[in-house]
């Protein structure tokens, strides 16, 4: 891993096409910026996992629990969960 210390107002960049600006440092946390083409894709590294596990979760269900799965739903939700 490559480690590098900016200060705020400063970038780094990534490619040709990607640039990281720190807007901000606080107690919190660093704010940045990013800089990139738009068919980048840019996402924050817990929504991926999320994301991954919810696929594996997905792929493991049979026909039968994923209906019950929406019937569920459908009872405690407004939302239209038809299939198409």
């Amino acid at each position: 891993m490559l480690v590098l210390r900016r200060r705020a107002g400063e970038s780094l960049l990534i490619g040709d096409d990607v640039e990281i600006e720190v807007l901000a440092i606080t107690a919190q946390g660093a704010k940045i910026g990013i800089r990139a083409p738009r068919e980048t894709v840019v996402l924050r590294k817990e929504l991926k996992f999320t994301q991954q596990q919810n696929e594996a979760a997905a792929q493991g269900l049979t026909g039968k629990e994923l209906k019950h799965a929406l019937e569920k739903l459908r009872s405690n939700s407004r939302i239209d969960l038809s299939l198409r």
